[in-house]
């Protein structure tokens, strides 16, 4: 018969004598320690232990929608999400302490951290890769890839994260895959166009008629609303709305953008409902990011002004600008110009919406 083993003890089990340890300021290993290069380590030491946490979960939800999406597997999917989406909110909130640092006291040690910068963080980079960011949108440093600031061995680890389905490619190919688009003799697509085109007839005749306006502004109106409505045009051809907006060119395939409305638009039904907040706790964890860089940008500009970073880059101008360019999932964003007032959306079949129902809400249940 084996040893007991000891109680589990608490200092141990969290390994806080390395945890603890780990804290090296450049500034006291050179002999002039400042003050403030404790808490800038221990916040960024924070921010990787996230990051980890995230890189966990969008990892989880990836071998989640791998393949066929288990129903049963959906609120697990929203829940670790969710939970991305609050670990962002104390991303921002640790900008805060952050700012507690003055750019004078951070001056006391900044140049000590050259070349090294924030820009190297390899697991932000995978987080950015495991969602989806775009490797052709990302600015450039100095006319280089980003890659090029990692060493050899890192550089290979983000660029074999670039290659792997990202949960945007992932997350589209399930919306592929939504079975409701059409049914026996239901499409989704004709009855939404016939009553988007109810719509705009009856605002274009708002417009003509409205008393109120005089020629020139009645003109104006006509112009602005017939542009709204070349927009939409676009959306019901599928060759058309992969070339409509060549600025803001969408990334989701025609046929999943169709079915992420029918999601929005018909979110009430029971089979929808967790689609639907899956798609928009996918905003909130692409708004929360975003938030977070644009926050970023700011405390830089405020530590360093218009300096340069440490690693190269143009310092806040360059988060500024992987800030706009980092979006993931604009077009679920974007979904809103299409939908319709609740009183004006199609009603369904009785047929699909049993089919969108629970077996009690759809008149099989035993008394």
């Amino acid at each position: 018969m084996g040893e007991p083993e000891a109680p589990l003890y608490y200092h141990d089990y969290l390994q806080l004598d390395q945890l603890l340890a780990a804290q090296q300021p450049e500034s006291r290993r050179r002999g002039d320690e400042a003050h403030d290069e404790l808490l800038f380590i221990i916040v960024h030491q924070a921010y990787e232990l996230w990051f980890k946490q995230i890189l966990h979960e969008l990892d989880a939800v990836s071998g989640i929608f791998a393949g066929v999406v288990a129903d049963r597997d959906m609120l697990r999917a929203v829940g670790q999400l969710r939970r991305v989406a609050e670990i962002e909110r104390l991303l921002i909130q640790q900008v805060d302490v952050l700012e507690t640092m003055t750019p004078l006291d951070f001056l006391d040690f900044r140049e000590l951290l050259v070349p090294s910068s924030g820009f190297q963080s390899l697991q932000f980079r995978m987080i950015e890769n495991r969602l989806g960011v775009d490797a052709a949108t990302r600015p450039r440093i100095a006319g280089d890839v980003y890659t090029t600031r990692f060493t050899p061995e890192h550089r290979e680890l983000v660029e074999r994260s670039e290659e792997s389905p990202s949960l945007f490619a992932l997350v589209e190919a399930w919306l592929e895959r939504t079975p409701f688009l059409a049914l026996a003799d239901y499409e989704f697509w004709r009855d939404y166009r016939a009553a988007v085109q109810r719509s705009n007839a009856a605002d274009r005749r708002t417009i003509e008629n409205d008393p109120r306006l005089d020629d020139a502004e009645r003109a104006r109106r006509l112009d602005t609303f017939d542009r709204s409505v070349a927009h939409y045009q676009a959306a019901f051809d599928a060759d058309a709305y992969a070339r409509d907006d060549p600025g803001h060119r969408p990334r989701l395939s025609h046929r999943a953008f169709e079915a992420a409305l029918l999601i929005n638009l018909y979110r009430d039904e029971p089979v929808l409902q967790l689609p639907f907040r899956l798609l928009e706790t996918l905003m909130d964890v692409d708004e929360g990011l975003t938030t977070w860089r644009h926050r970023h940008a700011l405390m830089v500009r405020r530590m360093i002004g218009t300096k340069m970073g440490t690693g190269g880059t143009s310092g806040s101008d360059y988060l500024d600008e992987s800030a706009k360019r980092s979006r993931v999932f604009t077009d679920l964003f974007n979904l809103s110009t299409y939908l319709l007032p609740r009183a004006e959306i199609p009603p369904l079949p009785a047929e699909v919406e049993q089919a969108m129902g629970f077996y009690i809400s759809s008149g099989r249940a035993s008394s």
